[in-house]
């Protein structure tokens, strides 16, 4: 164009040649990007220091009590320090909670807030698909907390031979923890993600959880102690009824000894369902606009 000093270059549409990585592309991706914003990652500092504080916290324990065993060389001392593996939970158990409170809302609630959830529902994704990657991203963070601090704890004992003795024991030990994680793991990650499907806030969602799990507990409580009714409605604390399990995976004394190991059983996987089971719902009748 003559005068303007502007140039026109006609190029013509080109099609995309490069790899089409498809639904399990998109899925990892997501994946990827989910985890990243729950950690804050390329994010403001204040965004990072809910969760990397609770993660750094939830090892504390592991460090002290790994501690104990390589000053002191008394392992008539440090076993009466270092409690079991099974008794893990009980010292990070609020954290574990404080955790999934921020977790699930940081992961689920902004794509509805800022329109991605629309965009990501116009990719190879479907609802389905979406929330699967949404999940494991979930299970992914948590699992950095359930699973990585009492695995640091076996592993730094074993080197200082303080941990199981023999390659049976070891293994029976590594599989009794992993098992432990990804129950604590599962459900919380479908109670999270549950609650905060109903809200695109993501302060809003991270005190439901709490408030949730807060009221369940009180109500279980009052039922039981107070109202004298059967321990199997112990099964509604749904921030009580994963830990049982992991006691049944020790087989170790409950702390819930009245409610029977098949009630506990079944509150899990009842709750697991039920959460999985609204989400799905939820997201199904999700208007989107894309």
């Amino acid at each position: 164009m003559s005068g303007t000093g502007a140039t026109i270059h006609d190029r013509g549409y080109r099609p995309y040649d490069g790899p089409r990585r498809g639904v399990p592309g998109a899925m990892r991706s997501l994946i990827g990007h989910s985890v990243r914003q729950a950690l804050g990652i390329r994010r403001s500092i204040w965004a990072k220091v809910p969760p990397v504080a609770l993660i750094a916290l939830t090892y504390l324990p592991a460090l002290a009590f790994i501690g104990f065993a390589a000053f002191i060389p008394d392992t008539t001392i440090t076993e009466s320090l270092i409690p079991a593996y099974s008794e893990y939970y009980t010292y990070i158990g609020v954290l574990v909670l404080l955790f999934v409170a921020i977790v699930g809302p940081e992961v689920l609630s902004p794509d509805q807030r800022n329109g991605m959830l629309g965009m990501y529902l116009a990719s190879p994704l479907n609802r389905d698909t979406y929330l699967i990657a949404k999940a494991a991203a979930v299970f992914g963070i948590l699992s950095v907390v359930t699973l990585g601090p009492p695995l640091l704890q076996l592993i730094a004992l074993s080197l200082l031979e303080q941990g199981p003795g023999g390659v049976v024991d070891f293994t029976t030990t590594l599989a009794q923890i992993t098992a432990s994680a990804v129950v604590v793991a599962v459900l919380f990650t479908a109670l999270s993600l549950a609650v905060a499907a109903f809200t695109d806030r993501r302060i809003v969602a991270t005190a439901a959880v709490i408030l949730v799990l807060l009221i369940l507990a009180a109500v279980t409580e009052v039922l039981i102690l107070q109202a004298d009714a059967t321990p199997w409605l112990g099964v509604l604390d749904a921030s009580e009824v994963p830990f049982d399990v992991v006691d049944l995976i020790w087989d170790v004394p409950r702390l819930r000894d009245d409610l029977p190991a098949a009630g506990a059983i079944l509150g899990y996987v009842g709750w697991t369902v039920a959460c999985f089971a609204v989400l799905r719902w939820r997201y199904a009748r999700l208007a989107v606009s894309k």
